[in-house]
């Protein structure tokens, strides 16, 4: 019984839909992050004194800023991806279950 329901689901083409959106959309968000992310790593290693640069006649530097806006960065990125898994995903996921007769 069960095989017979696994085996329904994945000839669905909503399934086909939802696992192929949902893998490339998270590449895709995967891919930018690792780019802003080690973007980052690579010029505090190779380019120090860029970051390094005072702001105003403080003490805080370039590189706080910066840093502080990959750490906003990620909680946006990971906002996007759970409204677009809560607007598309879920609706995909919700129509297989129906199709699928549980």
């Amino acid at each position: 019984m069960q095989d017979d329901l696994v085996a329904k689901i994945v000839a669905n083409p909503k399934y086909q839909r939802l696992t192929s959106a949902r893998s490339s959309f998270g590449w895709l968000l995967t891919a930018i992050m690792m780019i802003v992310y080690y973007g980052y790593t690579a010029i505090i290693a190779f380019d120090k004194e860029l970051f390094h640069q005072r702001i105003g006649d403080g003490v805080m530097t370039l590189g706080i800023p910066v840093g502080f806006g990959v750490i906003v960065f990620t909680i946006v990125i990971t906002g996007i991806y759970v409204r677009r898994a809560n607007a598309e995903f879920d609706a995909l996921t919700q129509d297989i279950v129906k199709e699928s007769g549980k």
